[in-house]
């Protein structure tokens, strides 16, 4: 059968990007405790288009997802980018997996066990030699507003939030990323807030929780820039985005803040 993609183009332009996406997948993840986590992402993946070629070969993509699914995590997806390049035969090869993570969290007093979900995303991309990785994880939180706390006389007002961190990591002496795990960001990122989300809470837990918030009060400003001090402190980060939604409780709209930052620049 004729090789319709193999053919010449003569439009002479070039593609920085040609592949799937919107591909529902299986995968395993692989995770702090060397424990594999099985999930199902939604996946991007492509390689760059030379001028003078008329298309990709898109099954390859798949068939070189079902070699890598079974174990996916930052240090493993080099891997997979160098092996896209080669069954492509490009220079360039891109990859983005986004899929939902459940971990179980321990109650603070009753210490009742229940699962919370995470949405999280890693991006790499290999040209040439060169690499890039984000590692992006969405964390639920519930702050307590100071001001509320500040000028009544009974209670404050709180509410749920999220914070979203993406962070690429510094190279280690192989050349590749060093490693930050989903669940160093989840901790970063809970222990930044007035407290954590709990999926189940016995009423000890509640009067707990309720009352730790009330200690901690934090605008999402403040939010917002204890990530950021925990993050500096990670040498293992070469740059962060950090973005905080509080979605008010009284008000009629979302709270948010946003600090971005290369670790050189500081």
């Amino acid at each position: 059968m004729n090789d319709v993609q193999a053919r010449p183009d003569h439009r002479g332009i070039a593609l920085q990007q040609v592949g799937i996406c919107s591909l529902p997948y299986p995968i395993t993840v692989t995770d702090k405790a060397h424990q594999q986590t099985h999930t199902v992402a939604t996946i991007a993946m492509s390689v760059n288009l030379p001028p003078a070629e008329k298309g990709t070969h898109m099954s390859r993509f798949v068939e070189e997802l079902k070699v890598h699914h079974n174990n996916i995590s930052m240090r493993t997806l080099p891997r997979l980018l160098n092996d896209m390049k080669g069954r492509l035969m490009q220079d360039c090869a891109r990859v983005e997996i986004s899929f939902p993570i459940f971990l179980e969290r321990v109650a603070p007093v009753s210490r009742s066990r229940a699962l919370v979900g995470y949405q999280c995303r890693m991006v790499a991309e290999m040209k040439g030699t060169e690499q890039d990785s984000i590692l992006e994880v969405k964390v639920p939180v519930t702050s307590l507003c100071p001001c509320s706390k500040e000028i009544s006389d009974y209670g404050a007002h709180n509410q749920r939030g999220t914070i979203t961190l993406a962070v690429r990591t510094t190279l280690s002496e192989d050349g590749n990323p060093h490693q930050i795990w989903i669940e160093d960001l989840i901790d970063v990122a809970e222990a930044s807030a007035s407290s954590p989300v709990y999926t189940s809470l016995k009423r000890e837990d509640e009067k707990f929780v309720t009352e730790s918030a009330y200690l901690t009060p934090c605008f999402v400003e403040d939010i917002t820039r204890n990530v950021v001090e925990r993050l500096q402190q990670d040498a293992r980060v070469a740059w962060f985005r950090v973005h905080v939604e509080n979605f008010e409780s009284i008000h009629g709209h979302s709270a948010y803040a946003v600090c971005e930052m290369a670790m050189e620049s500081m």
